[in-house]
């Protein structure tokens, strides 16, 4: 008789079909409680949102992330703190209904002005946005100031250059938007009727009033863009020039 024949059969319930890989197999289950522990971790010890692609690169070659992420949303979803995530990366924060517990301790950011809140918004949506199309939008002359005060909050950021004659500068919104009004991605901004409902927006628009669709991937540069460049930093005083030997 072969050594096959005197193995000793293990019985291990099949499961369902509908079972995952991990369900099915308890090695490959603890594998994925690992890979959740240190992720969480790795999200809890920074100060800033964690990407995946960071994540990917701290984590044991071959983890699953996408699961252990689902798990340990999963997890916080009724605590205290719950796991979010902000645009591609991820961090805890405060849950929503114990906000109120914070506000003690929050700072008071300084008060936009109704300019910048109007240029805030005509960013969020039609991003990437130059300077002169915002004014056409708004119908008025935009201060460098307005734009310099968001740009201080890290909300907006400049994106590009279009390729048209004087190659002007393009602008979006970042992760800290994102982080600051508790959105995933740009295009959970609500949408007309939300603002109706909000009172943002009157219930008699005219019939062709419509709003954009923000991009998908704000990050993605458009077909007329081109990125910025070090010697586009340096003339938007973003870099300090280079000094060369004579």
């Amino acid at each position: 008789m072969n050594d096959s024949a005197n193995a000793t059969v293990v019985p291990f319930a099949a499961g369902n079909a509908g079972e995952s890989l991990a369900e099915k197999k308890p090695a490959a289950r603890l594998h994925l409680s690992e890979t959740v522990r240190m992720a969480e971790a790795i999200i809890f010890a920074s100060a800033e949102p964690v990407s995946e692609k960071a994540l990917a690169a701290r984590l044991p070659e071959g983890a699953d992330i996408a699961s252990a992420l689902a798990e340990l949303r999963q997890n916080y979803a009724r605590r205290g703190v719950n796991l979010v995530r902000i645009g591609n990366a991820w961090a805890f924060r405060t849950a929503g209904d114990l906000a109120f517990l914070m506000s003690r301790n929050a700072v008071q950011p300084k008060k936009l002005s109704r300019a910048a809140l109007e240029v805030l918004a005509i960013i969020a949506y039609h991003q990437p946005v130059t300077r002169a199309e915002i004014e056409e939008i708004r119908g008025v002359e935009t201060s460098k100031g307005t734009l310099d005060t968001l740009l201080e909050t890290e909300w907006v950021r400049m994106r590009g250059r279009r390729r048209t004659p004087g190659r002007p500068v393009t602008y979006g919104t970042t992760d800290i938007f994102l982080d600051h009004f508790s959105l995933e991605e740009i295009r959970d901004l609500p949408g007309i009727e939300e603002l109706k409902g909000a009172g943002l927006l009157s219930v008699r628009m005219p019939s062709n009033f419509s709003i954009p669709l923000p991009p998908s991937d704000p990050d993605l540069l458009g077909d007329d863009e081109d990125p910025l460049n070090d010697i586009d930093l340096e003339e938007l005083g973003l870099l300090t020039p280079r000094i060369t030997d004579d």
